[in-house]
């Protein structure tokens, strides 16, 4: 795991590399899921925050991750277990959303919940496969926002998987009297 916000390319400021750095390694302690093994296999890359191509009026967070494919995520068929795909766009789209947030508020919070996760699997990755994972904000809004993601093999060089995440933040918690 990455550890040192010195190392990590793209633009955003040594103070929102740290808090993507703070946030992997909280996940990795404190052992959240099953994923906390995968999570402390990933190296974290780049974290940018840019004009979007599409509207150069918006910007948008993108923070890349590698790993390398272990034994505990792979499935009986030897490739990448989908449920394990599923984590890592999980996770890692949502740290694009926190260096978004990060820059334009400030707010330090990881805090909104998934609403959806859509996922196309395109090929599998075997045993010791490299793999890249691009996360690149869509659409913030106040309620909901959406990330996109992509898993590709670096060492064959073909998409993994692609998916769209869709967070919100979630409702207060009433009292009850």
């Amino acid at each position: 795991m990455s550890l040192n916000p010195h190392e990590i390319g793209g633009n955003c400021s040594l103070e929102t590399k740290q808090r993507i750095v703070d946030t992997l390694a909280s996940h990795v302690r404190h052992g959240v899921f099953a994923g906390s093994t995968v999570a402390s296999k990933l190296r974290v890359s780049e974290v940018t925050v840019g004009q979007m191509r599409e509207d150069p009026l918006r910007e948008e967070g993108r923070a890349v991750f590698t790993l390398t494919v272990d034994e505990d995520m792979m499935n009986l068929a030897g490739g990448v277990h989908g449920g394990c795909i599923a984590y890592l766009i999980d996770f890692c789209s949502s740290l694009a959303l926190a260096v978004l947030a990060h820059k334009q508020t400030g707010d330090r919070r990881v805090i909104s919940v998934s609403q959806a996760l859509n996922i196309v699997y395109h090929s599998p990755a075997p045993l010791g496969d490299k793999l890249r994972i691009i996360n690149t904000t869509m659409t913030v809004g106040k309620r909901a926002s959406s990330i996109r993601s992509e898993i590709w093999s670096d060492v064959n060089h073909r998409l993994i998987a692609s998916g769209v995440h869709v967070k919100m933040d979630p409702s207060p918690l009433k009292a009850k009297i």
